[in-house]
């Protein structure tokens, strides 16, 4: 079985309402970690960034506003539902991103085939996994 899907898509850093430019950002998604997919930025003269957020945030962002805290998702226009807006934000520092949603969908569309959406649990031996990942999640936070 396949354990893992990629993919790589360009968004705008939006710096501010004056500048923004095209960054290559990763998305990934494990069944080890089935809950959620993890979002590598390439920021030029920087180290790559590692973000991880629920799945299901990512899927219900693509559609309407949602997220709470240090990740917020949501379609810049709802009638069109062609790009969204990505805010991270840790304390007062916050980054904006810009994507086009066909890619984040067929990314989506990937995931969903190797592990359908409400089907994570059925995965073998999931609270070791669920240990493993929340492993990893505490060590990428402390290594960030």
């Amino acid at each position: 079985m396949r354990e893992s899907v990629q993919a790589e898509v360009m968004m705008s850093f939006l710096v501010s309402e004056e500048l923004s430019f095209r960054i290559p950002v990763e998305l990934r998604y494990e069944t080890r970690d089935p809950y959620a997919v993890r979002l590598t930025f390439h920021l030029p003269g920087d180290v790559p960034v590692t973000w991880a957020f629920g799945r299901e945030l990512l899927v219900d962002g693509v559609g309407r506003a949602c997220g709470d805290g240090d990740v917020r998702i949501a379609p810049t226009d709802p009638q069109q539902l062609d790009e969204a807006l990505i805010r991270l934000q840790v304390g007062q520092d916050q980054a904006l991103f810009r994507v086009g949603i066909p890619p984040l969908l067929a990314f989506l569309d990937r995931t969903d085939k190797l592990v359908p959406l409400g089907q994570e649990r059925t995965l073998v031996d999931f609270e070791t996994h669920l240990d493993e990942a929340l492993d990893r999640i505490l060590a990428e936070q402390s290594a960030g």
